[in-house]
C-alpha cells in the first residue's frame, strides 16, 4: 500500500526556514559539507548516483552521457555571475519548459529566489563539491542536497543551461529539483503553476484568457506587482501540434514566463504592452511591438531603456496585450499570499491544511457521478463563523492537490483527474451516508475536474456548516492528498472521520433450559450427536454444526465458513480456556451471529452474499463499531477481494477481530483507571 497513514488533522502552513534534510543519512548540508572538507574529499550523492537511473527510467540515454563537475567543464566556474537573472535559463534536451518558465519567473522576485536557492554557495576555497536547494513539498519545506556532478555530452550541458557558460546556478537548481522528483525523465511535461508552487508555496489560480475578465490587464499588473510568478502558454488540439511553431514565431503547447506589463506612448497613446520569455533562450513573437518591429522607432531611446527594450535573440519579447489575448489561450498564477487580484486590498489570510488518501475500495469513491460510492469519500467539515470586513459572506480559497504522482511516474502513475464539492451541512456530527448526497445537491464546487496536481477555487459563501468532499473524477484511483484553506476570516476544519468509538450492547444471557426455544432444542441435539456427553465441540466441529446450519437457511447465499473463522469464534467465546466452546457459550455467539448475518443481508444489495467493501462503514456502525479512514482502508485491504467484494466469511472474521480488540481496549482502559485510582488514594 503506497499510501502510509495521514494524520488528518488541520495544520498551519510551514515555515521555510524550519526545512526538513533530504539525505538519507539524516546529516544537513552544513554537516555534510564539513565532513567532505575535513576529509578533502568531493560530495557524491548516494541518493540521486551518477548514473543512468537517474537521468532516465523508461529509456536508455539517447546517446552516451559524461557526468562532470563544473569544473571539468570550464576553468572558473561561478555559482551566480553577475546576479540571478530570466537570462540564465536556457532550455536543454528535455521536455521541462514548464519548469523553466517558473525558474525564469523566480528570478523576478529576490527574496523568493534567495529562499530557493541559498545564495551562499560558490566554488571558492571551502568549496566540497556539494550544493543544497529548497523546495516547498505538500506544507513542508525540504532541503534537497545534490553533488554537482552535471549530464554532459561533448563537453557541455545536456539539459538546463545559462547563456553564461561558466555559471551554473540554474542547472544545479534542476539537478535538485530532478532528485525530488525521482530523476530528470520524470521531469517532462507539466504545468508552470506546480513548479511555481514548489517554489513558494504559494497558491495558484487559472484563467482562460478568451473568458478572462474585463480587468484582466489590472489584474496581471497587480499579480507581478505583488512579485506572484505568471506563466501562460497556447492550447493544442491534437499531439501533432506539440511545440508547433505559429506564423507568429509562438510555439504551442509550451510554457512561456510573463515578465513583465507596462504601457508605452505611441503616437499620442497609452498601448498596452506586455512582455514574454520563451525558456529556450531564442524562437520569439515576430508581430507588432516585436524586437526589431517599426513601432520601437516612434518610441523615445529612454523609454524603450526603461522598458528594458533590447533587440536581442534572448527568447524575450513585447508584445501588444491585445495581441496577448489573441494568441495566448491560458494563463497561471502563483499568489505568494492568496489576496484576490480583483481586490485592491491585501488581507492577512488564515490557512489550515489536510492531509489524506483515497484508496481503493475504502475511501476511493469517485465523483457525484458515482452516487453507490461517492458517500465513502473523505469528508471534511468547514465552520465559516465570521463575515468578511463589510460584507455578507465569507471568502475562502480550497486548494486540492494530488501528491507524488510525478515521482511515481517511474511506477506507471499518472496525473489523476480530481476536484471537490461542498454541501450545506445537516448539523449532525460524523460521517455523511449515501441518502444524504443522493437528497441533497451542492452548495458549491471546483469548476472542473482536471488532471492537474492541484485544482483551486475561490468562493464567497454565507456564514454556516458546510462540507468538502475531495475527490478522484473515477472511483476506484488511489492517491495521497494535500486540501488547503485560505480563509480571509478565520475558518474552523475538522476531519469528519476523526473519533473512532464503539457502541456494543450488552451480551444477551443464555436462555434456561426449561425455556428453550425450538432452534435452541435442534442445536442441542446437533450439539449432543457431534460433542458427547460433555458439551463441548472443537474449532473442527464447529465448523461443521455452523456450516449445516447455514446451508438449511434458505435466504443466505454463503460460501462455507472456514476453520480459521472457527478458531476466532472460539477465541473470542471461550470462558474456560480450554479452547472449546461450550453449549451455553455457543448459544450467546448465535445471538450474535443472527444480528450480524442479518446486518450482512442489509447491505448485500444484490443477494449474492458478498458485499462491496464501500458499504463496510454502515455495516460496521451497524454493529457498534464507527471507524476513522485509515483504520477502515487497512480492514478493506485485509478482508476485500479484487473486485472490492467481502464475502460473509471475511465479515464475520473481521467483527471478531473487531471485538476481541474492543475487549482488550476495555480492559486496559479499565486497569488504567484502577492505577489512576489507587494514585489518587495514595
Amino acid at each position: 500500500m503506497p499510501y502510509l497513514y495521514q494524520d488528518s488533522k488541520p495544520r498551519l502552513p510551514a515555515l521555510p526556514g524550519a526545512a526538513h534534510a533530504t539525505i538519507s543519512s539524516g546529516k544537513t548540508y552544513e554537516e555534510l559539507k564539513q565532513d567532505c572538507l575535513r576529509r578533502g574529499v568531493l560530495f557524491e550523492d548516494p541518493d540521486f548516483p551518477a548514473c543512468n537511473s537517474s537521468l532516465f527510467f523508461s529509456e536508455k540515454p539517447p546517446i552516451p552521457f559524461i557526468w562532470k563537475r563544473p569544473r571539468d567543464i570550464v576553468k572558473e566556474p561561478k555559482f551566480i555571475l553577475g546576479g540571478a537573472t530570466r537570462t540564465d535559463i536556457c532550455q536543454g534536451d528535455l521536455g521541462d519548459c514548464w519548469l523553466l518558465a517558473a525558474i525564469a519567473s523566480l528570478t523576478l522576485n529576490e527574496k523568493t529566489l534567495a529562499r530557493v536557492v541559498p545564495l551562499d554557495q560558490n566554488f571558492g576555497p571551502d568549496y566540497a563539491g556539494i550544493f543544497h536547494f529548497q523546495f516547498w513539498q505538500h506544507n513542508e519545506w525540504l532541503d534537497v542536497v545534490i553533488d554537482d556532478r552535471l549530464p554532459t555530452f561533448k563537453g557541455r550541458l545536456v539539459f538546463l543551461h545559462s547563456a553564461e557558460h561558466n555559471e551554473f546556478w540554474s542547472a544545479l537548481l534542476e539537478k535538485a529539483y530532478a532528485k525530488l522528483n525521482g530523476s530528470y525523465e520524470a521531469l517532462k511535461g507539466g504545468s508552470t503553476i506546480e513548479a511555481m508552487e514548489d517554489f513558494t508555496g504559494g497558491v495558484g489560480e487559472m484563467y482562460e484568457v478568451k473568458k478572462a475578465p474585463d480587468n484582466f490587464y489590472e489584474i496581471l499588473e497587480k499579480a507581478l506587482r505583488r512579485c506572484s510568478m505568471v506563466g501562460c502558454s497556447i492550447d493544442t488540439s491534437s499531439a501533432a501540434e506539440s511545440e508547433a511553431k505559429t506564423p507568429f514565431g509562438l510555439i504551442k503547447g509550451h510554457a512561456y514566463s510573463v515578465t513583465g506589463i507596462d504601457e508605452v506612448s505611441y503616437r499620442g497613446l497609452q498601448v498596452q504592452l506586455i512582455r514574454i520569455r520563451n525558456p529556450w533562450g531564442q524562437v520569439e513573437w515576430n508581430g507588432p511591438w516585436s524586437d526589431n518591429s517599426p513601432e520601437w522607432r516612434l518610441v523615445s531611446p529612454s523609454e524603450q531603456k526603461r522598458l528594458s527594450q533590447a533587440a536581442l535573440d534572448d527568447g524575450e519579447f513585447w508584445m501588444k496585450f491585445e495581441d496577448f489575448k489573441v494568441h495566448f489561450d491560458k494563463v497561471e498564477i502563483c499568489n505568494l499570499t492568496p489576496d484576490a487580484l480583483e481586490d485592491s486590498t491585501a488581507h492577512k489570510w488564515e490557512v489550515t491544511i489536510h492531509q489524506g488518501s483515497w484508496v481503493r475500495g475504502s475511501t476511493a469513491g469517485g465523483c457525484r457521478n458515482f452516487l453507490e460510492t461517492f458517500w465513502t469519500n473523505p469528508q471534511i467539515k468547514l465552520h465559516l463563523t465570521e463575515k468578511d470586513d463589510g460584507q455578507d459572506d465569507c471568502t475562502f480559497i480550497a486548494a486540492l492537490m494530488q501528491k507524488d504522482r510525478r515521482k511515481l511516474k517511474k511506477l506507471g502513475a499518472e496525473m489523476l483527474t480530481i476536484g471537490y464539492s461542498i454541501y450545506e451541512s445537516p448539523g449532525r456530527d460524523g460521517h455523511l451516508g449515501k441518502d444524504f448526497f443522493r437528497y441533497h445537491p451542492s452548495k458549491a464546487r471546483s469548476k472542473t475536474y482536471i488532471n492537474l496536481r492541484e485544482v483551486s477555487n475561490r468562493f464567497k459563501l454565507p456564514p454556516g456548516d458546510y462540507i468538502l468532499v475531495p475527490t478522484t473524477f473515477e472511483p476506484h484511483q488511489e492517491a495521497d492528498f494535500c486540501l488547503r484553506i485560505f480563509s480571509e476570516k478565520k475558518a474552523i476544519t475538522e476531519d469528519l472521520d476523526e473519533n473512532v468509538a464503539i457502541d456494543l450492547p450488552e451480551p444477551p444471557n443464555p436462555t434456561p433450559s426449561p425455556q428453550e426455544t425450538e432452534e435452541e432444542k435442534q442445536f442441542r441435539a446437533l450439539f449432543e450427536q457431534i460433542s458427547g456427553k460433555d458439551m463441548e465441540i472443537s474449532a473442527e466441529e464447529l465448523e461443521y454444526v455452523l456450516n449445516a446450519v447455514l446451508k438449511k437457511t434458505k435466504n443466505i447465499k454463503f460460501k462455507n465458513l472456514s476453520l480459521i473463522s472457527c478458531r476466532n469464534i472460539i477465541s473470542l467465546m471461550d470462558t474456560s480456556g480450554n479452547g472449546k466452546l461450550e453449549f451455553n457459550e455457543f448459544k450467546v455467539f448465535w445471538e450474535k451471529m443472527k444480528k450480524w448475518i442479518n446486518i450482512f443481508l442489509q447491505f448485500d444489495f444484490d443477494k449474492s452474499g458478498s458485499m462491496s467493501s464501500y458499504e463496510l462503514r454502515s455495516a460496521l456502525k451497524a454493529a457498534g463499531y464507527q471507524l476513522n479512514n485509515y483504520l477502515l482502508q487497512l480492514i478493506v485491504l485485509r478482508y476485500s477481494d479484487e473486485q472490492f467484494q467481502i464475502e460473509f466469511d471475511d465479515f464475520l472474521n473481521c467483527l471478531i477481530r473487531l471485538e476481541n480488540s474492543s475487549r482488550v481496549f476495555q480492559a486496559l482502559s479499565a486497569k488504567n483507571k484502577e492505577i489512576i485510582n489507587l494514585n489518587i488514594g495514595e
